[in-house]
């Protein structure tokens, strides 16, 4: 099928030679971990658990052994609280050669998080990874996708390479450190509440990581997702329907030279039918011409190595009291100077 080319022109890039896309498969390995964060009750209901534990213990494997057989190398985001309670299956995924990334400890909430907190939650992960695999990530996810604003510095202070929970592009690219927030004073009431320009952005921090965009279009939680009480409207989608969506997707990445990254977890993407799907899909985007089939953490290094962009984001500053509007600033695009 030819698709008609929309490159992502904000963030232009170069695959390496021979490559005209790139593409990747990637799982989040929650397990119980993401029903215990949104309620830690759920630790009483034996049927939920176990349909969490279904991930580790029947879908990895499963999914293992169709990467092997494609030959393949995914990345696997696993909290630390999943390596610790399923050690033999995360050093499995290790020993078959697969990037292991991060994605919190307990999958916690991330909203509104002060950066102490979310930090605490880093290194608890980081200690955990280390000590079942012996593994220092290169990538971090944020539980369902949540980054905050001080997020990205905690990560570059931690030597990670790249995040992958942004939703603004269609292609990886360079993200400042800097955040770019407005410090308030909350008990001032000048500059009509909003904070004095002259110190409304930190941009001292000169470091930047890779960002590789997601799309929920591209989450088999939005498909296949349900659990009573937990997630889901109660309609699961046929796998041949999510197959469809997702070769489509993956023709236009093709097709645009941007990167195609697919987010599945194990406990729902494993299951019989929707693992032969996603076989199906493997093979369907690994015959597309050009097409760089790899780990995110390949697609960082050589994002990092070859754009010389680095990109803010768009902030919204919002007053401390009614009444005085909103200011937007603006996102912007810096080349480093070279010395």
């Amino acid at each position: 099928m030819n698709q008609p080319a929309f490159a992502d022109s904000l963030h232009p890039i170069t695959w390496p030679e021979g490559f005209k896309a790139a593409a990747s498969f990637t799982f989040d390995v929650d397990a119980e971990s993401c029903t215990i964060a949104h309620d830690p009750t759920s630790t009483r209901r034996m049927s939920l658990m176990s349909h969490q534990s279904y991930g580790p213990r029947i879908a990895v494997p499963r999914l293992l052994q169709i990467l092997d057989r494609q030959d393949i190398k995914a990345t696997f985001f696993i909290p630390g609280f999943t390596a610790e309670s399923y050690p033999d299956i995360v050093r499995r995924i290790a020993d078959g050669g697969h990037e292991i990334a991060h994605h919190g400890y307990l999958h916690e909430p991330m909203q509104g998080i002060d950066a102490a907190t979310e930090a605490s939650y880093l290194d608890r992960g980081l200690e955990a990874l280390d000590k079942v695999a012996g593994v220092r990530p290169l990538g971090y996810r944020a539980p369902w996708w949540e980054l905050n604003w001080h997020t990205p510095a905690l990560l570059a202070d931690r030597g990670f390479l790249y995040d992958s929970s942004l939703l603004d592009g269609d292609a990886p690219y360079r993200l400042a450190v800097a955040d770019g927030g407005a410090r308030y004073d909350s008990n001032s009431r000048d500059n009509g509440g909003f904070p004095d320009d002259s110190d409304s952005r930190d941009d001292s921090d000169s470091r930047d990581i890779v960002e590789i965009p997601v799309d929920w279009a591209l989450d088999d939680w939005e498909q296949y997702g349900f659990y009573p009480g937990v997630t889901g409207s109660g309609v699961i989608e046929s796998p041949a329907k999510a197959l469809e969506m997702w070769t489509l997707e993956a023709e236009a990445h093709h097709a645009q030279g941007s990167c195609f990254v697919l987010t599945n977890h194990p406990f729902i993407s494993g299951r019989p039918s929707r693992a032969v799907a996603l076989e199906q899909l493997i093979e369907r985007v690994k015959g597309l011409d050009g097409m760089w089939v790899t780990t995110l953490a390949e697609i960082a290094a050589h994002t990092k190595a070859t754009v010389q962009e680095i990109h803010t984001l768009a902030r919204i500053d919002v007053p401390l009291f009614p009444g005085a509007g909103a200011r937007f600033r603006p996102a912007q695009v810096k080349v480093p100077v070279l010395g």
